[in-house]
């Protein structure tokens, strides 16, 4: 039910512009002011989630780890710098590492349990890694090939990563890579987590709607290049006039485009509030960005008042153990007398 209820409300956001722009001709409204109203909130929002989590106190190392630790005689056991880091240079490289190849990720396995000889068993999971980084990678890339909407000159870099994306030479207008390994990647993740009755049962609203919505994005987009083949020229105006407060709306721009602009704002507005936050936490997250450094240096408390003693239980009932044996709690010893009493 809950992938049908977010998959209801992504089809109640793409009706909303197509009825706003088509019938009510509110181009303006669709055009730019949710698109900059989305901005803002994006910007507000990722700056003051990434804020919470830096001020956050981290009083000792809790890093994960996944091998060998620095041992104290290293001709004993080699230790796994990139698994359990042990300086800072190897802590950066293994969150480079998680970021850029999604390492852990790869270690990844599957839980089976064989009824038949009643055994629980653990085996390699490499597909949710593999089309995790499809998705990635394509949302980066179609990211970065969308920016030439916002430049007056087209930089180096981005034409050469658009002719390796577009490199197949499928098509007229040729077919990008990016836009059929999003697709794959997307529809593997939805897949799971409906094939799946583990993975089925934890799923919420939350975890079924960004992906319903970046299907959309995805889809629309798609139409548009392939199918409606929208005015580029005419988008990058409007884009252009948004940039330096001089709003138009050019005429000659087909529908699709304002629904895929308000799913693309959506999005926007949603993103700093939700999962996929994980963006700009994962760089500030202390089980991924610490070194396994505990054995090296010894952490103090730094507001505990040394002027307090430690104060056991067992001092704690020497002090109250007569008041604690009227009102009948258990005691590790009785008071004096109480034990006769009780043999009587």
């Amino acid at each position: 039910m809950n992938a049908l209820y977010s998959l209801f409300f992504v089809f109640a956001l793409v009706l909303i512009p197509l009825i706003g722009v088509g019938a009510a001709k509110l181009n303006v409204f669709f055009g730019i002011c949710i698109p900059s109203t989305a901005l803002l909130v994006f910007l507000a929002g990722f700056v003051c989630k990434v804020y919470g989590w830096a001020k956050r106190p981290v009083p000792f190392r809790i890093p994960t780890t996944g091998g060998q630790q620095e041992p104290y005689d290293p001709t004993l056991f080699k230790q796994n710098k990139w698994d359990n880091p042990s300086t800072g240079p190897q802590a950066f490289m293994r969150m480079l590492l998680e970021v850029l190849c999604f390492r852990s990720l790869f270690r990844n396995t599957a839980v089976k349990l064989d009824v038949k000889n009643n055994v629980v068993a653990y085996a390699s999971s490499k597909w949710l890694w593999l089309f995790a980084i499809f998705f990635h990678y394509s949302f980066f890339i179609i990211v970065a090939r969308h920016m030439r909407l916002f430049l007056a000159s087209v930089p180096l870099p981005l034409e050469w990563l658009e002719f390796g994306d577009g490199i197949m030479q499928i098509g007229i207008p040729r077919m990008y890579m990016s836009d059929i390994l999003i697709l794959a990647g997307l529809f593997f993740l939805l897949a799971r987590r409906l094939a799946d009755p583990k993975i089925r049962y934890i799923s919420l609203v939350n975890d079924f709607f960004p992906l319903f919505l970046l299907l959309g994005i995805s889809l629309s987009g798609i139409y548009m290049r392939y199918f409606a083949k929208v005015d580029v020229v005419a988008i990058k105006d409007l884009v252009v006039s948004a940039l330096q407060f001089n709003y138009k709306i050019p005429a000659g721009i087909d529908n699709s485009f304002y629904v895929h602009l308000f799913l693309v704002s959506v999005l926007l507005a949603y993103f700093p509030f939700s999962k996929l936050m994980h963006a700009g936490g994962v760089f500030l997250s202390p089980t991924r960005n610490l070194p396994n450094d505990t054995r090296m240096k010894h952490h103090e408390n730094p507001w505990n008042d040394k002027g307090i003693m430690p104060h056991s239980y067992e001092h704690y009932e020497d002090d109250f153990r007569e008041p604690m044996y009227e009102a009948g709690l258990p005691l590790e010893k009785l008071p004096e007398g109480a034990e006769e009493e009780a043999k009587a």
